[in-house]
């Protein structure tokens, strides 16, 4: 791990401008918020693919990292991320029966020596089956057909192929996404796609149904075990999905 994420706090005290606040102040401080965040991701509305999928030839559905590095072995493998698979490949299956070709799996695959192993330990490597898809994608009768984008960050679109597909697919203006971490990756590929339409002006649907991501978890006692960095995956998944939605992502509850 970089060793500027081994800072160790020394008390529970965070200096903001000139003041000074604990964490039972910033705790009691926040609880309207995160009830606020809880009660909207509970209300989230679950809609009808085929009211999403409007046109098949102008949806595509982005996967990204549910790769067997992350759901099944290697050192950043989390049952969390495992738990996701199943709707995934549901909501493959039905986007294919109705039409969907497009298809998009954005995957990890590193080099051994590769500088974001500075902040992660090494994972996904070029060679290994980590960086193959999980089984069930590949069982499916038409995985062959899907595109597999490699990305070397936790970016699908900064100096991959992704951001050349999206080029010549300008029709293409209703996206799908799926996979893991909900707070890094995730994140990532859903903001991205919906902060390149922004910036181009083009009207455009980033739909994420929040069955169909997850994120890890490293408690505070795991990761001084460890010499990590702790990850809270309950409080980071909801804070990002609210993120997303605040940002112009449309989070819903699942597609079915």
């Amino acid at each position: 791990m970089h060793r500027d994420c081994h800072v160790k706090i020394q008390n529970t005290k965070q200096i903001i401008g000139e003041k000074t606040m604990n964490v039972d102040t910033l705790i009691n401080n926040s609880k309207p918020f995160l009830e606020y965040v809880l009660s909207w991701e509970a209300n989230l509305p679950e809609l009808l693919l085929k009211d999403v999928i409007h046109d098949p030839s102008s949806t595509a559905i982005v996967s990204v990292d549910v790769i067997n590095g992350f759901c099944y072995e290697g050192a950043l493998a989390s049952p969390r991320v495992q738990a996701i698979i199943s709707p995934i490949v549901d909501i493959f299956k039905q986007g294919q029966a109705m039409g969907v070709e497009n298809i998009i799996l954005a995957q990890d695959n590193h080099e051994a020596d590769d500088i974001e192993f500075g902040s992660y330990p090494p994972h996904c490597v070029r060679g290994t089956e980590e960086v193959e898809s999980v089984p069930e994608f590949q069982e499916l009768e038409f995985y062959s057909d899907m595109v597999v984008i490699q990305k070397n960050s936790i970016s699908a679109t900064i100096d991959t192929e992704f951001g050349t597909w999206l080029d010549s697919h300008p029709d293409v203006t209703t996206f799908i996404v799926v996979g893991d971490c909900t707070d890094l990756c995730t994140y990532q590929l859903a903001m991205g796609i919906h902060l390149r339409g922004n910036a181009r002006n083009i009207e455009q649907r980033v739909v994420l149904p929040a069955n169909c991501v997850a994120t890890y978890d490293m408690s505070v006692a795991d990761a001084q075990e460890f010499g990590a960095v702790p990850h809270d995956g309950d409080l980071l998944h909801h804070i990002f999905l609210y993120s997303m939605m605040l940002n112009g992502v449309e989070v819903v509850k699942a597609l079915s």
